[in-house]
């Protein structure tokens, strides 16, 4: 497996009009369905069983995007939130403790509602869904169902369903459709970018990890900015 800065090097080499082409050939339009902004297991109806929702533990089920510490701090500014309105430790790597998750990660997943849906997806009357801080959705909302075939960057939703070149295509029932040029290169544009960051957040966490005492029952989730709590603040 090539290193870290080897990867990171290739993401930097890739070519936009390439990129643009496999999502071409690939094809893809927004059917706004919501499917890549709510868990797996959703909420039946208002009055929702509760200990079906504890049970899942969200490992799995709940909407899982990955966003960067700059990008949580972007969204806090659009409406004054706190770092727990917008983002959570990302559940992989923790296990279930007495008073709840605890242990360490890696990553910091968006923040979910009680259903297990993003806390920023709403429908209207109508179910026709939309993301409440579209403008300032993070890399990996601006670019799903693509990711490049580069180690070190994430596979959100899971294995590929579809592969042109260097990008890998998710799940998603937009796939298949016509695209025009110009969203093309501008999906192209946003999917290079994030393959950048998502390694040079890998090669920050791992140059910066250091190993830190934590009390039972607690989390610390390592970023690039180095260890943290759950709200968002240094571990000393």
């Amino acid at each position: 497996m090539e290193s870290l800065e080897a990867e990171r090097e290739r993401a930097e080499a890739l070519d936009v009009a390439e990129l643009a082409d496999a999502i071409e050939a690939i094809g893809f339009e927004c059917t706004r369905c919501g499917a890549c902004c709510k868990a797996v297991d959703g909420c039946e109806g208002e009055d929702a069983d509760e200990e079906k929702r504890a049970d899942t533990g969200g490992e799995g089920h709940d909407h899982t995007a990955t966003v960067f510490p700059d990008e949580v701090r972007e969204l806090q500014a659009t409406e004054d939130y706190d770092w727990r309105d917008v983002a959570r430790p990302m559940p992989y790597g923790l296990v279930e403790g007495e008073d709840g998750p605890q242990g360490e990660t890696f990553e910091w997943a968006l923040q979910t509602d009680d259903c297990g849906d993003c806390t920023f997806y709403a429908e209207d009357d109508d179910g026709v869904g939309a993301c409440t801080v579209h403008g300032d959705r993070p890399l990996v909302c601006r670019t799903y169902p693509f990711s490049v075939a580069l180690g070190g960057t994430s596979q959100p939703m899971g294995e590929a369903v579809d592969e042109e070149g260097m990008v890998r295509a998710h799940e998603c029932e937009g796939l298949g459709r016509d695209i025009s040029r110009e969203e093309a290169e501008e999906l192209a544009r946003a999917l290079k970018e994030r393959a950048i960051r998502e390694l040079d957040e890998a090669v920050a966490v791992r140059d910066r990890y250091r190993p830190v005492e934590r009390d039972s029952g607690e989390v610390v989730v390592f970023d690039s900015e180095g260890p943290k709590r759950p709200d968002g603040s240094r571990v000393e």
